[in-house]
Order: C-alpha cells, then sequence, then structure tokens
C-alpha cells in the first residue's frame, strides 16, 4: 500500500522527524565542539590580558597577540598572581581571594574565565558581583590588569586595561561584537588603544575620574596625560561613549583595591 503523503499527518509526522534528526545532529555537534570552544576562549582571554600589558607582536602600525602555541606559557611566566574581588551591590568589598582560594570554590575554573557580562547583569539584580584582577610584572614593575565589559551602539564591546598602582594605564585592549568597521570597529585598532597609555584614571587630588573618549577633544595629540581624556574615533560617538562608560563604572570598582595598597 502507497504511502499517501498529502495527508496532513504525513506532514506533521515527517516535520517532527526532521526536527528530532536535525536537533539530535546540533546536539553531537556542540557537544564534540565544546572542548575546542573552551579552549578557544582560554587562549583569548589570555591573549587579551597579555596584549594590555604589553606582551604583544605589535609591528608598525598593527595590533598583534602572542601566538595561541605560546600564550598559556607566556601567561604563566608574566602573570604572578590571579585575584578574585567580590563586591557587593553599592561596590562594597565583601572579600578578596587569590587564585587557589577562588578555585577551590568554583570547581577549579580560572579566574580569567570569570563571565564579566554575567557578573554586571548581578549586580543590576542587588547580587554580589566578583571582580577578577591580574598582577603581572613587566620591566621589573607590576602591573594590574583588569577587565571590562560594556555596550556600543550595535552590541557589547569589552576589554582589559592595565594599571600601575597609582592606576596609570600602562596598556589596553578593546573588542567588539558588532560595531561598524571603519568607525566604531576601529576601537579594536592600535591607534586607538595606544592613546590610553599613560593616562590618569585617578585625580591629582586621588578622586577617580575614569577617561573620557572626547569629541572635540583639545589634545589632539594626546600629549597630557592627566586630563583624563582621550581623543574619539570620527564618525564613532556612540561607541565612544560605550567605551568611556565601561572604563568609568567598571574601574571604579577597583579603587578601594588600591588604596589598601597605599597601606601596605
Amino acid at each position: 500500500m502507497a504511502l499517501n503523503t498529502e495527508k496532513n499527518s504525513y506532514t506533521v509526522i515527517f516535520a517532527i522527524g526532521m526536527v528530532v534528526i536535525v536537533g539530535a545532529l546540533l546536539a553531537y555537534v556542540a557537544s564534540t565542539l565544546r572542548p575546542t570552544i573552551s579552549e578557544n576562549e582560554r587562549l583569548e582571554k589570555q591573549q587579551n590580558i597579555l596584549y594590555a600589558m604589553g606582551v604583544n607582536n605589535n609591528e608598525g602600525s598593527s595590533a598583534v597577540f602572542v601566538s595561541t602555541d605560546i600564550a598559556p606559557e607566556e601567561f604563566k611566566k608574566n602573570i604572578t598572581e590571579q585575584l578574585v574581588i567580590t563586591v557587593d551591590a553599592n561596590g562594597k568589598v565583601l572579600k578578596s581571594q587569590t587564585r587557589d582560594e577562588y578555585m577551590a570554590e568554583n570547581s577549579n575554573r580560572e579566574p580569567y574565565l570569570i563571565d564579566i557580562k554575567k557578573q554586571k547583569s548581578n549586580a543590576k539584580d542587588g547580587e554580589p558581583r566578583q571582580l577578577p584582577l591580574f598582577v603581572g610584572n613587566k620591566d621589573g614593575k607590576k602591573v594590574y590588569v583588569a577587565p571590562i565589559y560594556g555596550k556600543g551602539l550595535w552590541d557589547a564591546i569589552w576589554g582589559y586595561v592595565a594599571m600601575d598602582e597609582n592606576m596609570v594605564v600602562k596598556g589596553a585592549y578593546f573588542d567588539h561584537k558588532g560595531e561598524t568597521p571603519g568607525l566604531g570597529a576601529n576601537i579594536k585598532q592600535r591607534f586607538f588603544m595606544d592613546d590610553f597609555y599613560g593616562e590618569h584614571l585617578l585625580s591629582e587630588a586621588g578622586v577617580f575620574k575614569g577617561i573620557t573618549v572626547a569629541k572635540g577633544n583639545a589634545d589632539p595629540k594626546n600629549e597630557n596625560k592627566t586630563d583624563n581624556e582621550v581623543d574619539a574615533i570620527a564618525g564613532a560617538t556612540i561607541t565612544g561613549d560605550g567605551v568611556t562608560a565601561m572604563i568609568k563604572s567598571d574601574l571604579k570598582l577597583y579603587v578601594p583595591y588600591f588604596k589598601s595598597l597605599k597601606k601596605q
């Protein structure tokens, strides 16, 4: 007896079958690729942190990471300490943990894999927020690298900012998910990121000011490092405002830690 393919029941059964088959295939592919995706995420974060503190392969005007082949080795060599500072919704420090202490409580998950977007959401919901901080050694001096996360014109933007004990910037790396090519996407270009080097996050009185990506900045050559400003990218005002906002909102939370260094 021939199968009647014109019946509604056949269409429904066929659709269900296709959904089951495709779903099973997608689940298999996702399961198979998960270790590779996790490894790529780990390497990317290591490269980003290293780039911010000045461990990179920059040549000329190009921003170039250390290769994935040596990133783990360079990370282990240059990052001497990983800390996780937990703050409440008002920014009050609740506790500070070393890498080993944090990993013991979090199934051996490395601090640099903390989801910064999720942590910001926690704070908005009134929950405690975890702030990773990576302590490195560059040219014989301590460098502190903090992750930041925000929103650009179209989607998420994020980065890492390296600072000394006085919260003077020693390097930065920015990236984005979907900013406009040639405009907002230029936040990950070296000409923009290099402008942050030497900028002060604090005023002369020690008050946190952050750094403003300023349109019409009176210092386009970026010679004044204490004005708390860098020149904006032409045609990328909203993306620049996003960079300003994430620097000011996220790095301000680290001020109590840097103040504690002065007391040691």
